[in-house]
């Protein structure tokens, strides 16, 4: 059985454009990282490349879904909410 440190929305990530992988901050000081294809193919544990830590990704796999040329659609809301 596999023990996670945490459960995260995907929505609580950070997402870099450039090398396509989303991140939360890890206790240890690095960041726990996980790609669009991985999430793409359906994985939901992001790893930190630092220490033995892991994090489980809360996700809807329809945003990773491939469409009928075979390319990847995803959404990234970056809307700020006002109270």
């Amino acid at each position: 059985m596999t023990s996670f440190y945490d459960e995260v929305e995907i929505e609580d990530m950070d997402f870099n454009e450039d090398d396509q992988i989303y991140t939360y901050p890890c206790p240890c000081g690095d960041k726990f990282e996980i790609s669009v294809d991985e999430l793409r193919d359906g994985e939901d544990v992001a790893r930190c490349p630092s220490c033995s830590l892991i994090i489980r990704v809360i996700f809807d796999p329809d945003e990773f879904a491939d469409d009928e040329d075979g390319e990847t659609t995803f959404t990234v809301d970056t809307s700020i909410a006002v109270s």
